[in-house]
Order: C-alpha cells, then sequence, then structure tokens
C-alpha cells in the first residue's frame, strides 16, 4: 500500500492544487441555478415547476455549449505542456469565432423550442411563467459561450483560480439580485420567478464581461495577446477546435439529455413531481459538478503530459484520478442519506414534495459511483484527444439504456418519478465502463504510434 501511495501520491496533491478551483468554480454554475431554485421554490411551487422545466431545457444546451469550449482545455493544454505560448494566442481567436457561431446556432434552436413551448404536455396553468422565464434565460445564453471560451483557456494554462474567483462574485451578485427581485426589497417591485431570472441573466452578462476584460487586459496574459493580436481566424484552428468539440459536446449533451428530457415524462406526472423532480435534479448537480471538476483537472493535466509525450504520468494521473473521484462520491453521498428526510425542506414548504424527494435519494445514491467513472474517463479520453467514441457511448448508456429504462419504469411500470431515477444508475455505470475501455484502447493506439 505504501508503495502504491508513493506511486500517486504527486498527482494526487497535483490534482487537487489544480481541480479544487474548477470543482468551485463548477459549484458556482450550479448554484446559480441552486439559489434560483431555493429562493423560487419558497414564493411559490407553481413558479418552482415552471422554473424545473426550463432551466432543464437550459441545462441541455449550456451543458452541450460547455462541452463544445471543453476542445480548448485540450488544445491549449498539449500546447501549455509544450511551452508555446505564442501558438495559444492565436488558436484562441479562432476558438473565440467557434464557440460564437456555437452560441448563435444554440440560441436558434432555443427559440424554436419557445414557439412550441404549448405543444410539450406541460401543465396549461404554468406556460404563461415558463414563456416569460425561458426568453430571459435566452438572452443569457451566449455570454455563457463566451465565458466559458476564456475559462477553458484559463484552465489549459493551469490558472484555475480566476475562473474560481469570478464566479464566486457572480454567484453573490445572483443570491443578492434574487432576494431583491423575487421578493421586491430596497423599493423594488415583487416580481417572483422574473425576478429570478433577470438576476441570473445580469450576472452572468457581469461574468463574461470581466472573463474577457481579464484576457485582455491582465498583465499576467500579455504573452498570449501577442499571439492574439499576431494570428488570425483561419480553417485549420476553427475545424481542429469544431472536431474536437462536437463530440465533447454531444457527450455531455446526450448525458445531460438523459436528465433533462426525463423533466418531460415527470411533466405528466403533475406539478408536485415536476417540482420534486426539479430538487433531486438540483441535489444531484451537486455531485455531478464535484466529480467534473476534479476530473477536468484530469484532462488538463494529461493533455500537458500529452504535450511533453510522458505517457506514464498520463496513465497514473487517471488512475489518480479515479481514486479521488470514488473518494468524493462517498463523502457527496453520506450526508446526503442521512438528511433524505429532511433535505427538500430547503427548497420548499410542500410536504408531498419533500416526502417525494426523500424516496428518490436511493436510486441517487446507487449512481454516484458510476456517475464518478464515467466523469473520470470521458476527461482522461478529452485530455488524450480520443473524442469520437464518446459520441456512441453516450448514445448507447443514454438513449439506448438510460431514457428506454426510465419510460419503462416510470411509465409503463407506473413507478413515476421513483421509477425514472431508478433508469439512472444503468445509463452512467454503462458509460463509466465504456469510457474506461476506450481511453485504455485511445492510449495504447498512441503510445505504439510514438515507438
Amino acid at each position: 500500500m505504501s508503495y502504491q501511495f508513493s506511486k500517486y501520491e504527486t498527482h494526487y496533491r497535483n490534482l487537487t492544487y489544480l481541480g479544487v478551483p474548477i470543482i468551485i468554480g463548477q459549484l458556482g454554475n450550479l448554484i446559480l441555478n441552486f439559489a434560483d431554485t431555493l429562493m423560487i421554490g419558497h414564493h411559490s411551487t407553481k413558479e418552482l415547476a415552471a422554473a424545473a422545466f426550463v432551466n432543464n431545457m437550459f441545462t441541455l444546451v449550456i451543458i452541450f455549449a460547455v462541452g463544445f469550449t471543453y476542445a480548448i482545455t485540450a488544445l491549449v493544454g498539449t500546447l501549455y505542456g509544450q511551452e508555446k505560448t505564442h501558438r495559444i494566442g492565436e488558436l484562441m481567436k479562432s476558438a473565440v469565432a467557434a464557440n460564437t457561431c456555437m452560441a448563435v446556432f444554440l440560441s436558434a434552436i432555443m427559440w424554436v423550442l419557445y414557439i412550441n413551448l404549448g405543444n410539450l404536455g406541460q401543465p396549461e396553468e404554468l406556460l404563461p411563467l415558463m414563456r416569460s422565464y425561458f426568453v430571459i434565460q435566452l438572452v443569457s445564453l451566449p455570454f455563457v459561450c463566451w465565458f466559458n471560451t476564456f475559462r477553458q483557456f484559463t484552465d489549459g494554462i493551469t490558472d484555475t483560480r480566476v475562473a474560481m474567483w469570478i464566479l464566486i462574485g457572480g454567484n453573490i451578485m445572483n443570491v443578492f439580485g434574487n432576494w431583491v427581485l423575487i421578493y421586491g426589497y430596497l423599493g423594488m417591485e415583487e416580481m417572483g420567478l422574473i425576478g429570478a431570472g433577470l438576476s441570473t441573466m445580469i450576472s452572468r452578462i457581469v461574468m463574461a464581461i470581466v472573463m474577457v476584460s481579464i484576457f485582455f487586459f491582465s498583465k499576467r496574459y500579455k504573452e498570449y495577446r501577442k499571439g492574439w493580436r499576431q494570428g488570425s481566424i483561419n480553417r485549420t484552428d476553427f475545424k481542429q477546435v469544431t472536431v474536437l468539440g462536437l463530440p465533447l459536446a454531444l457527450q455531455m449533451g446526450m448525458e445531460t439529455a438523459a436528465f433533462s428530457l426525463s423533466s418531460l415524462m415527470v411533466g405528466w406526472f403533475g406539478t408536485t413531481a415536476l417540482a420534486a423532480h426539479q430538487v433531486m435534479l438540483t441535489i444531484s448537480q451537486l455531485g455531478y459538478m464535484i466529480y467534473y471538476g476534479l476530473a477536468a483537472a484530469v484532462a488538463v493535466r494529461i493533455s500537458n503530459f500529452m504535450g511533453q509525450r510522458d505517457y506514464t504520468a498520463v496513465k497514473r494521473t487517471a488512475t489518480a484520478g479515479i481514486h479521488l473521484v470514488f473518494f468524493l462520491a462517498m463523502l457527496t453521498s453520506i450526508p446526503v442519506f442521512i438528511f433524505r428526510h429532511s433535505i427538500g425542506g430547503l427548497f420548499t414548504d410542500s410536504s408531498e414534495v419533500v416526502s417525494m424527494v426523500s424516496m428518490t435519494i436511493i436510486p441517487f445514491m446507487i449512481y454516484q459511483f458510476g456517475d464518478g467513472m464515467q466523469c473520470n474517463y470521458a476527461n482522461a479520453m478529452r485530455g488524450i484527444a480520443v473524442v469520437k467514441p464518446l459520441i456512441w457511448i453516450a448514445f448507447v448508456a443514454f438513449f439506448i439504456v438510460s431514457l428506454p429504462l426510465g419510460y419503462l419504469f416510470g411509465v409503463v411500470m407506473n413507478y413515476q418519478l421513483i421509477g425514472i431515477w431508478y433508469a439512472f444508475p444503468f445509463g452512467l455505470t454503462t458509460a463509466g465502463l465504456l469510457y474506461y475501455v476506450y481511453y485504455q484502447k485511445g492510449l495504447k493506439r498512441i503510445e505504439e504510434s510514438a515507438k
């Protein structure tokens, strides 16, 4: 055991040092929705249910957009390992262009969805609330894309604290804005769900502006700006970002779809089930963001080592990552289980919703280890730039396994919300095992071709 620990000790330490700020940043993304859910739930159960549907639809496209930006981490991380500072700045110009195109594309898709909100089988009394909240979320979508584009640049050069501090500041702004606008303090009108949407939108815009300003005006990025100024948007870099980014986006999008699209089925069971589903999604995202934050550090470290062609360090980083992720999965599950009968009360005063949440905690605990495994090895594949298998693996795990089982357990067998949640462990564990297999295969091919 002492030998094993000594072999991975450096990697544990470096992953923790690099990963903790990313985890805090990831939690910052979650807290934006967490704060809305928590504060809206105490204002109105109907508004909580409306926020559940809209947030889940936007979570799907935001995760897709964030997945697309993850190509930047791998590309920048490899160049950083090779100490090609000028080249990183040049690459960022095409990366911004590619992600702006993605923002326009996703905004168009969401506008089509907005037009068809009335045709999705949701409770009729929620539609007016959904429509107003939806438009506000749509306005902020491009700013989420721009923020994450520059965030992946800072993560790729191992400067992970920048995004962390910006997200902390943005969340403080959002919570304060929610307090003022939802409940009508400091002389403002009580706006409820609309106030929550406006507060989140303003916070996202400010965070994007600050992130971009740091890149263009901070002294620490002076050398990278030289590459930006001297470089140009070019087909090679644009294609590289897109070819690497799309599989990552599709993988993360399909994974999120297993949760977000389940909201459509949950909506068939009524407002109470939809509100409980939103509470559980918010709780489940806590674990996911922690695992993915640490796994993102795995991707950064592996991409750095790939630039140096240190394949032994690549292997040890991935293994150290899964050790840490499983440890975090245990830490996350224990308090949630202990407080399962009261945790729903943080979000709503409805005893029916609280009771339904407590019954959904068990499947939540079951899938934590599968979720951690798939996060770690998907990011290991990202670090070695072997991403095409991610698409079909995610499709099989989430569309062939998870969603059909959710329909079977929840609708056909009539277990409703509980049945849908018991389907998730099957999809996540399938994904984790397949990502592990194809990470091993991909790295082996790279090692053989380098000989």
